[in-house]
């Protein structure tokens, strides 16, 4: 047996799952209810016809509702998964010793509601840069992203090289 499948480090485990907030979808979802808003008021105008303009914006919000509910994130001591899709599955995955960079942010309106975004910065060829929106406890979450990278590297014996291309110039005309 390989040393390194029976090392504890090599046994996988999860560090923290979640899914965006509905709250990212906040002007969506307010659009919808003053489409609807204005179905409701044309009713009496259009005799009923109006009654079908509101099916629209139902249709809007569930579809929006359900797409962000089905994209799911789990972050494990060596991967992150990114699991999305309504009728067709897909299955994204990102180890995390590819992980160069990430930085949180927290806008005004998330803060409020205690939610934040963490956006990583990777060498993987298939997504160079993921982006997390609105999930709660954003510091740590990060904080564990961090220290999973860390481990990961010193496990796998990786590490990152900065390329300086200062020292390049090009001619002048």
């Amino acid at each position: 047996m390989n040393a390194e499948s029976t090392s504890p480090a090599a046994t996988e485990s999860s560090l923290w799952k979640g899914h965006t907030s509905q709250w990212v979808h906040g002007w969506y979802y307010f659009f919808c209810v003053l489409l609807a808003a204005t179905a409701l008021g044309c009713i009496p105008i259009t005799m009923g016809f109006s009654a079908i303009g509101l099916i629209v914006p139902l249709l809007m919000w569930m579809i929006r509702w359900w797409t962000t509910k089905s994209t799911s994130y789990e972050l494990t001591t060596q991967r992150l998964k990114i699991s999305s899709g309504i009728m067709n599955r897909k299955l994204d995955e990102l180890e995390l010793f590819r992980v160069k960079d990430y930085a949180m942010d927290q806008s005004l309106a998330l803060r409020l509601v205690g939610l934040g975004n963490l956006t990583l910065i990777t060498s993987d060829a298939t997504s160079p840069t993921v982006a997390i929106r609105a999930i709660a406890n954003v510091e740590d979450v990060r904080e564990k992203l961090r220290t999973a990278v860390q481990s990961e590297r010193d496990r796998k014996r990786v590490r990152e090289m900065d390329v300086d291309h200062m020292g390049v110039s090009s001619a002048s005309v």
